[in-house]
């Protein structure tokens, strides 16, 4: 996987000194946008309108962060909120998230072998920021992620059943980011946005994922 260079790293941290405008509505769990006949920056930058300015700023250079025109994604750690693109530009959904319980923007030396052997640390649980080419797989059970670095074990998945499965529904359906921070460092979406919205676009092949700094 390749990770966000030195020039993108700068560009991501200084957006966010720009002013913070609404969030996104956290009620929109699974919205599933219908394609725009009017693709490109304009319709990419109407379609996340509310947004915070440092998503928008971000959407705005679309081109020069995915040249390749590639499905991409921004992961808004600030809101704890994804959007995903189509290729053409124009906004397929946006959905709240869980994130990384812990706070911090890089992946902690070792978190990936640590997180597959069950023997996280306190400090692990982080969501890397950065510019990212995510690719399609599956985890250790065989169920199907998106790969954002492999190496880090950091990925976009599914709310997963279990234990822990209805206290994780109830924070994912907080309209309070801070309460969404949850996750061992994995980007974790509803079910049915992971279905209809990401698996579609993200889970075909590669696509760039773009995570903001924390705010």
């Amino acid at each position: 996987m390749r990770r966000l260079n030195a020039f993108l790293s700068f560009t991501l941290t200084a957006l966010l000194v720009l002013p913070c405008a609404a969030t996104f509505n956290a009620t929109a769990s699974a919205s599933v946008a219908a394609p725009s006949a009017a693709a490109g920056v304009g319709a990419q930058v109407g379609a996340v309108a509310g947004a915070p300015s440092a998503a928008l700023a971000v959407v705005s250079g679309a081109a020069t962060i995915n040249p390749q025109g590639l499905p991409w994604a921004l992961v808004d750690k600030r809101n704890a909120s994804l959007t995903v693109f189509r290729a053409d530009g124009s906004l397929a959904g946006r959905s709240p998230v869980l994130l990384g319980v812990d706070r911090g923007d890089a992946s902690v030396p070792g978190v990936g072998e640590r997180t597959q052997s069950g023997r996280l640390r306190a400090g692990d649980r982080t969501t890397p920021a950065g510019r990212f080419v995510s690719e399609p797989g599956v985890n250790l059970v065989g169920e199907a992620v998106v790969w954002v670095d492999y190496d880090a074990a950091f990925a976009i998945h599914r709310l997963r059943s279990g234990a822990s499965e209805a206290v994780r529904q109830q924070r994912l359906s907080s309209a309070d980011p801070a309460l969404r921070r949850a996750s061992a460092g994995c980007v974790v979406v509803p079910v049915a946005f992971f279905e209809n919205v990401v698996q579609p676009l993200l889970g075909r092949g590669p696509a760039i994922v773009v995570v903001l700094p924390e705010g």
